[in-house]
């Protein structure tokens, strides 16, 4: 699967109804897999239908809106028996079977089914935009700790989206300052 690259790697997840970001790591010789939160709808879906898609989005906000708020029917395009996003740029299918358990994960191994680039060609660096994945990761811990040192980071992440971000990442900003309640 060419999408992925070593590390891990942001998209985001669709599972029955439901997006979220997620990290899906990829390691040299390993298939890709995924560590999901118990209790989460994410975790719930794939161990109930065994699949997942990695959508690849260009549009910051996309990010910050699924960490925080639920998918609408009209954002999701069927797939056989799996949904990408509407909006992807690009979207890997996968089977999806947990693997290990721990007191909170669940650690998954994903198998490609099929890949497919809908918009062709390559996304600029942006500081901006990766502002925007760094604080929304940092803002989906935030709210279950408020703990000092992540605030500092989401505070740094909103200052660099304001100087670097554009209307979309400037957007995806206001839905993280409203998620946390970091008003910057």
């Amino acid at each position: 699967m060419g999408l992925l690259s070593v590390g891990i790697n942001e998209i985001i997840a669709v599972t029955k109804d439901n997006a979220a970001p997620i990290g899906i790591i990829l390691r040299e010789g390993q298939c890709p897999k995924m560590i999901l939160f118990k209790g989460s709808k994410t975790e719930e879906n794939i161990r109930k239908y065994g699949w997942v898609t990695a959508n690849f989005v260009s549009k910051a906000s996309l990010y910050a809106r699924y960490a925080f708020g639920d998918v609408r029917g009209d954002e999701l395009t069927a797939e056989g028996d799996m949904q990408r996003l509407t909006e992807a740029d690009a979207w890997i299918g996968f089977t999806a079977e947990v693997v290990n358990e721990t007191e909170q994960t669940y650690l998954v191994d994903l198998t490609p089914v099929s890949e497919t680039v809908l918009t062709p060609g390559i996304r600029r660096v942006n500081r901006g935009f990766d502002a925007v994945i760094d604080a929304t990761v940092h803002a989906t811990r935030y709210v279950f700790n408020h703990s000092a040192e992540l605030r500092e980071r989401i505070c740094y992440d909103f200052e660099l989206i304001r100087k670097c971000g554009g209307e979309d990442e400037l957007a995806a900003k206001k839905l993280l300052e409203d998620a946390t309640e970091i008003h910057l």
